[in-house]
């Protein structure tokens, strides 16, 4: 090589270099402080025990820390058959439980429940109606690869339910493996009558091989593992506030849409004050459990 060459070679380097380096920029995003709200998780079931409704304050986009909680509010249920029950927070951490007194139990399939809040001077409501649930048939294993070409063996399950025929119903489908909740954004899985939304009439159908199999994990089941299927009926708005969810939490990559405020039905009942975040919603729900063993296997 001639000493011009090698010059011209090192040169050729050193821009490189610096021009990789130079596309570096550091940006300090500035985000607006929007005023603190209030956040509603709660749901009422129709099983027996506890029922909680969670309130915390929201928190910066960029706070990763856990919100804070929102103490000190005043917390009723009310059904529409003039019951009242009264939830309070004993940790004081925001977790505001209602106790039953022996085997009661608050959800009822065809009652509405009104939720009302109390806290720093405003009030909030909400309300839900508690609609009809299918019972899960069966729950079954069948041995399967992880993908075509893997060598790994496990197994995969599949749980049976019919939709009702006749109105439209909306439910979500959760699972638990090994009794833990399996809590990904892809497990929010929400179902129009036996289907997704957009498919074709399903009213009164079992539910579709997708929905029936969607209780698997990332990995396969192994023998004598356990696993719980839940089916809970949901409202139509509820079913909106779910898919929304899960869009903006699997929302990435080149083309992710900005993020949006998810939908609520927490509403402030002074004009003008200050709005609520998240969502209240009473469910039927109906369970199946199961063991990875020979005898459930199809």
């Amino acid at each position: 090589m001639t000493t011009l060459s090698y010059f011209r070679l090192l040169g050729a380097l050193l821009t490189l270099v610096w021009l990789n380096t130079a596309c570096e920029t550091v940006i300090d995003a500035k985000l607006d402080t929007s005023p603190t709200q209030l956040s509603v998780d709660g749901t009422i079931t129709d099983q027996p025990g506890p029922q909680t409704v969670r309130l915390s304050l929201t928190a910066p986009y960029f706070d990763s820390a856990t919100t804070p909680a929102a103490k000190g509010a005043t917390v009723t249920v009310a059904d529409n058959t003039g019951r009242t029950y009264v939830f309070t927070d004993p940790d004081n951490d925001g977790y505001y439980v209602w106790q039953p007194a022996q085997r009661d139990t608050m959800g009822r399939i065809g009652r509405t429940y009104k939720l009302t809040i109390a806290y720093q001077g405003d009030t909030y409501i909400a309300s839900s109606t508690m609609n009809r649930v299918p019972a899960i048939d069966s729950l079954v294993f069948r041995e399967a690869r992880i993908n075509p070409i893997s060598s790994t063996m496990g197994y995969r399950a599949s749980f049976y339910a019919r939709d009702f025929p006749g109105a439209r119903d909306y439910y979500r489908v959760r699972f638990f493996w090994n009794g833990v909740l399996q809590n990904k954004p892809r497990n929010i899985v929400t179902v129009q009558d036996a289907a997704f939304r957009g498919s074709a009439d399903t009213d009164g159908l079992q539910f579709i091989q997708p929905i029936r199999q969607s209780i698997n994990p990332d990995s396969l089941y192994r023998m004598n593992d356990s696993v719980r299927v839940e089916v809970q009926s949901i409202t139509p708005e509820a079913f909106d506030f779910l898919s929304q969810l899960r869009t903006q939490l699997t929302n990435g990559g080149l083309f992710a849409t900005p993020p949006a405020n998810l939908p609520t039905n927490i509403v402030n009942m002074a004009n003008g004050g200050r709005a609520a975040t998240g969502f209240f919603t009473a469910s039927a729900i109906r369970t199946r459990s199961a063991v990875v063993k020979k005898e459930n296997l199809r």
